[in-house]
């Protein structure tokens, strides 16, 4: 028998290893949170109970900030989390839980507004698709970051220290705005939250502290016998049906 030679085997160089590219992980897991983003946003429109679509609005913006992170955009991730999961719906959900909403009284008449709330929803959803398609159709390369002055910025500036100078030099007026209407938003909450309620109980330890001994028990001096009213057996039916039974007895 002849033995066939084999030919070497040529070490594998460093090139041709396999490198996984830098897009798989990201892309992998915006897979991953798409589609609980939108099963969320899905459940806060369709939820029951309104402090359930709150909780499902938190979800929500927490996977809108892991896209945000995916997407190199750091600063908007952690505004988002801090501002509008932190401190807006973390106190929207308290103020809900606390003033008690009749859920019923809100649900009527869903289904007669369902119809234009779903064509105004399309028409949202086929402007903001057509925006999409014809914009970034063309765009092959991703486009530079550009400061506040226009100039386009190097690959490793801050995008958070481009929109610290945008937000306090041009943009200085929306953004005093937006904290005067949160706090009006949140004296609001707080006022209704405090306010007194008709169905509900409760103590005032001042109140209670304040009063003295001798009103807190008032003694009235009342007989210990009053005589019957002459009218009285007249004025109960149940008298005059017994007294009528013993004389048809006595017959």
């Amino acid at each position: 028998m002849m033995n066939k030679s084999r030919p070497p085997k040529q070490p594998m160089s460093h090139t041709a290893k396999y490198r996984p590219s830098m897009t798989t992980l990201p892309t992998f897991f915006f897979y991953i949170l798409s589609p609980v983003l939108l099963v969320a946003a899905f459940r806060v429109i369709t939820a029951r109970n309104p402090v359930h679509a709150v909780i499902y609005l938190v979800l929500t913006f927490f996977q809108a900030a892991a896209i945000w992170l995916l997407l190199k955009a750091e600063f908007l991730a952690i505004v988002l989390v801090l501002v509008y999961v932190g401190a807006v719906m973390v106190l929207f959900l308290f103020v809900l839980m606390m003033l008690n909403f009749d859920v019923k009284a809100m649900r009527e008449g869903f289904w007669k507004l369902f119809p234009a709330a779903a064509a105004v929803g399309g028409l949202f959803s086929l402007e903001l698709g057509a925006i999409l398609l014809l914009n970034y159709r063309s765009v092959v390369e991703p486009l530079p970051m550009r400061g506040a002055d226009g100039a386009v910025l190097a690959a490793n500036a801050s995008n958070t220290k481009e929109l610290g100078k945008l937000l306090y030099s041009q943009y200085l007026l929306p953004v005093e705005l937006a904290a005067v209407l949160l706090l009006v938003a949140i004296i609001a909450a707080i006022t209704l939250t405090l306010r007194r309620r008709k169905d509900s109980k409760y103590q005032s330890p001042a109140w209670q502290v304040s009063v003295k001994p001798a009103e807190r028990v008032r003694v009235l001096k009342m007989q210990a016998t009053q005589p019957a009213p002459e009218n009285a057996e007249s004025e109960n039916p149940n008298t005059e049906q017994q007294n009528a039974g013993k004389q048809r007895g006595e017959k």
